[in-house]
């Protein structure tokens, strides 16, 4: 694609995530987006044919930013397989940076689909990552599951949802012992020291 196609699409998915920010998918229209970047409906439509196509635009955008950092950190067989695990949790904790500014977007009412399509993004995207680091735990005795991969998407899937403020309403004693829970379970599925993964849950609030 040539260098200003490329302007041009990140100029419109820019004006987009700001109007999305701000409005909501729903409340925002294909004209605001031609006013906020200054463009004819035909250039707009030349790049993207719908609404919907620029929130799928943004949600891979979405996609490489908040995966890219976790498969560098998966990548780097220097760091010992719990740090790597916790280090590729903490990339992806949304406490910080743009990461935080995204989510703030996709939490609200008005951007339910965006949530949902970032919500699915997560567990496909972050599964693999995480049962990478699994497989190579089970080759080493350190982990002992034959389901490296179905076992993070069990876990991926219950975390990204539980752990989702606007899916699970919880008061903080509550979400502690679900976070206790979580990682109970998660030492029992990889057959591992119980506390192993415990400076997991404390960094998600919970308590020994």
């Amino acid at each position: 694609m040539r260098k200003e196609a490329v302007e041009r699409k990140n100029e419109i998915l820019d004006a987009a995530d700001e109007l999305f920010g701000k409005k909501g998918f729903d409340g925002t229209s294909t004209n605001d987006i031609l006013e906020k970047v200054g463009i004819a409906r035909g250039t707009l439509y030349h790049h993207f044919k719908s609404k919907e196509e620029i929130m799928d635009a943004l949600i891979n955008r979405y996609s490489d930013r908040l995966l890219g950092a976790a498969r560098g950190v998966a990548a780097d067989k220097t760091v010992p397989l719990l740090d790597r695990i916790l280090r590729v949790v903490i990339s992806m904790n949304v406490n910080g940076g743009n990461s935080e500014e995204i989510m703030e977007h996709i939490h609200k009412p008005q951007n339910a689909l965006m949530h949902q399509k970032i919500q699915k993004m997560m567990i496909h995207g972050l599964t693999p990552i995480l049962a990478e680091i699994i497989s190579e735990g089970v080759e080493q005795g350190a982990f002992h599951t034959p389901y490296p991969y179905e076992t993070m998407e069990m876990v991926v899937t219950y975390a990204n949802i539980i752990f989702d403020d606007d899916m699970v309403d919880m008061t903080e004693e509550e979400r502690g012992m679900r976070i206790l829970a979580f990682i109970h379970n998660v030492e029992r599925m990889l057959d591992v020291e119980t506390g192993s993964f415990m400076t997991v849950a404390q960094m998600f609030g919970g308590n020994k």
